[in-house]
């Protein structure tokens, strides 16, 4: 790790232990140039690859003398002046009216740490182990100054990217764009062909799934306006060599630390360069910053992997386990929750409530989770959202005579919110109802019978804490999910003014950052599960606060194995809310065997969504099974790299990943025939990342419905247990069980010998 300035070149370089990143001050107008970001080299001269043809037909600041036209070059922080007609990074409207912007090179300072940005989510590390690139930029003519800097940590290859903007004049400005990240470069890898865009898509109930397009001339990417980075989208780009695998060739990506609406944009131009952008979505965007005052944009991170899409994902995942999550529970084994609402849905009561208890304490699980409607007048979703106090008519007798009951079972106990919203049939609503986000004269949109509160305003995030807090404080509470069941529309605060109304998206997550950062200050030892009608807020800002994040409603298990597979390219396996549900499923109707729901659950947190007291003798019989299994192998599955071996998604037949533990001496593989092929053989499947040196056990630790001693319709060819060689797992491969019949997997341990 290092981060150094060749004076005489005027090139910066950032080195992590396997990737460069190199820009370069240029020319007497002192541009910041992008010069290289991939494999790491060796110091050398790099500007032999700034390429500076005159192109016919758009002007040069320095009227074409060198052939350098702003049009060509390869930006860090792109404006809007002199040629440049690609989309900018930055946007600043003057007091004039005028938005010409054109930064330039002013100092810089490298430090050992890596400072907070106010108010945000971002990455952190020991002083000791972590350096910081810090570059000022400024147009002198509107006065207005840029911070960039870039971080790397000593054990992680991802370079992260921020911008502060800070308006040094004499007048107030407004600034429109403000985009955490942008980058310049070819697009096509070393072998000359195109990159590949790499998205993660859906919808809810189908959240994450991966998406590839061909990068066409223009515009391509993703967004959100909803006021959050909602079910539909990621913000994260991905570029991908055609080449490259799961293991090997040339892959980007590009992720955002933040919770609210983005944007992250390709644009390829005629040079057949490509511009890298992303950030606050400019749509219902903007700030004003009077004389002094700044602007702090979220944290943009960038990978590099030329050991495929595999070594992208063991990058974010160390960068995400090591240095964004906070807390306790960032290296602890979770508690084995079972959460009531699809068992009850509204329809409980604290005797239903224990009885679930007693069913699950003597089962093997660890915590009761009472979920949506608990509080308030609440027995269907249409009211009760914002008064956060105990319906004693469900809870006989209060919370704390519930959670003391289930405590003396040997249990935890949790509990739902929905701190953001507020049903219209509300007292908090009837006392002010001017606390909700919505436009004076006309009826706001409602969205699950509610409305949403405006967290920009201190004394609305003061209400809701100070009530949720005294819950809290009332009894032996230990976990809370945070749910967040509506997109924001109606863009209105009372408090903002009309110039100002454009602040209310970026303000309302500041709010809400702010109100979770209390939470887990005020209550250091609480686990926080963050959920937004499933996995709408799945992103890198609210693992800053919550280790883990419910990853979608959806609890089948087949449609589960695409939504993980989309998460974990990014997110560990200890961030993925994961629970084994009823049958038929309550989202898609569809019947899998207990055994697949609960292996597939095991890449995740692993719990139960179902009522315990209605499973039959099998299904509760196999429970103690399931949570010996998560407790065997929770350690490995929360802290080992996560190896892709096959895809569903892709063959639509089965699915394989594997995670291997740091020092390879021992893997837990999970196969998933979700379709049988009439006549086929045992699939014989490549185990990558292993020693090759080492010999390993292969022992089948759990089938579906039986072991398969026992099962005369599978068979497996290597049989319950066997030894093999590294070298052959990796390269001649471990054939996998032939199951009969559709939705059957196995649970596969590997130990070095």
């Amino acid at each position: 790790m290092n981060i150094r300035y060749f004076e005489k070149e005027r090139i910066f370089k950032i080195d992590t232990e396997h990737v460069s990143y190199v820009m370069a001050v240029i020319d007497e107008e002192q541009f910041l140039e992008h010069v290289y970001f991939g494999r790491r080299l060796q110091d050398s001269d790099l500007r032999y690859l700034l390429r500076h043809q005159e192109a016919p037909f758009l002007p040069s600041t320095n009227g074409g003398e060198r052939g350098k036209v702003l049009a060509c070059m390869k930006h860090e922080l792109p404006g809007e002046l002199g040629g440049d007609h690609r989309d900018g990074a930055v946007t600043v409207r003057s007091a004039g009216g005028h938005t010409a912007l054109q930064p330039y090179y002013v100092s810089h300072r490298i430090y050992r740490g890596k400072d907070r940005l106010e108010g945000l989510p971002a990455t952190f590390g020991h002083p000791e182990e972590t350096m910081t690139l810090e570059i000022t930029m400024e147009d002198p003519v509107l006065g207005v100054r840029f911070l960039l800097s870039w971080s790397i940590f000593s054990d992680n290859d991802a370079v992260m990217r921020s911008l502060r903007v800070l308006n040094c004049s004499d007048a107030p400005v407004r600034l429109e764009k403000a985009l955490s990240l942008s980058l310049d470069m070819d697009c096509t890898d070393p072998d000359q062909k195109p990159f590949r865009l790499l998205t993660l898509d859906g919808m809810w109930v189908r959240e994450r799934h991966m998406n590839y397009r061909d990068i066409g001339y223009g515009f391509q990417g993703v967004s959100s306006n909803r006021g959050e980075t909602s079910h539909h989208e990621q913000p994260f780009l991905g570029l991908v060599s055609p080449s490259a695998t799961q293991h090997q060739g040339e892959v980007y990506g590009f992720h955002l630390v933040y919770s609210g609406n983005f944007r992250g944009q390709v644009e390829r131009d005629s040079y057949d360069t490509i511009r890298v952008t992303l950030g606050i979505n400019p749509d219902r965007f903007s700030f004003t910053l009077q004389p002094g005052e700044s602007f702090q944009a979220p944290e943009g991170v960038m990978v590099y992997s030329c050991q495929g899409l595999g070594g992208m994902t063991h990058t974010f995942h160390d960068l995400y386990r090591n240095h964004l999550i906070r807390g306790i529970w960032r290296d602890k084994k979770r508690p084995i929750l079972i959460n009531n609402w699809e068992a009850t849905y509204f329809d409980f009561d604290s005797d239903k409530l224990l009885d679930i208890a007693r069913a699950a304490q003597k089962a093997g699980i660890e915590m009761l989770v009472m979920d949506d409607g608990w509080f308030g007048k609440r027995d269907l979703d249409v009211s009760g959202l914002g008064d956060w106090f105990v319906n004693e008519n469900k809870i006989k007798g209060g919370l704390k005579k519930l959670v003391d009951e289930v405590n003396a079972l040997g249990m935890k106990f949790g509990i739902w919110f929905e701190p953001e919203m507020i049903s219209p049939d509300s007292d908090l609503y009837r006392a002010h109802p001017d606390w909700a986000i919505k436009i004076p004269g006309r009826t706001p949109t409602q969205l699950r019978n509610q409305y949403v509160l405006d967290l920009s305003r201190k004394e609305v995030r003061d209400t809701v804490y100070d009530m949720v807090a005294a819950v809290l404080r009332s009894a032996n509470i230990e976990y809370v999910k945070w749910d967040m069941n509506r997109t924001l529309t109606d863009f209105g605060s009372a408090c903002l003014g009309a110039e100002n109304q454009d602040e209310l998206c970026h303000r309302y997550v500041l709010g809400l950052y702010e109100m979770q950062g209390r939470l887990i200050d005020d209550f250091p030892y609480l686990l926080l599960e963050n959920c937004s009608g499933g996995g709408a807020r799945f992103d890198p800002g609210m693992l800053y606060y919550s280790p883990q994040i419910w990853c979608s409603d959806d609890t089948d298990a087949v449609e589960r194995l695409m939504i993980q597979e989309g998460t974990s390219l990014l997110y560990p396996l200890s961030t993925m809310g994961a629970h084994v549900s009823v049958v038929p499923n309550h989202v898609v109707g569809r019947s899998t065997s207990f055994e697949t729901r609960g292996i597939v659950a095991l890449a995740g947190t692993f719990g139960y969504e179902l009522d315990i007291t209605k499973l039959s003798e099998k299904d509760l019989a196999a429970i103690p099974q399931q949570i010996a299994l998560y407790h065997k192998y929770n350690d490995l599955i929360r802290r080992g790299d996560y190896v892709r071996i096959a895809s569903y998604r892709e063959n639509h037949l089965y699915d394989c990943y594997a995670v291997i533990s740091k020092d390879k001496s021992e893997a837990v593989v999970t196969y998933v025939q979700v379709l049988k092929v009439p006549e086929d053989r045992s699939r014989i499947l490549r185990i990558p990342g292993l020693d090759p040196d080492r010999e390993y056990a292969v022992i089948v630790d759990r089938t579906s419905d039986i072991m398969p001693e026992e099962d005369p319709t599978m068979t497996l060819p290597v049989g319950p247990r066997a030894c093999m060689r590294g070298d052959a797992l990796m390269y001649a491969g471990l054939p996998m069980p032939n199951f009969r019949g559709d939705f059957r997997s196995a649970l596969i341990y590997l130990s070095e010998i």
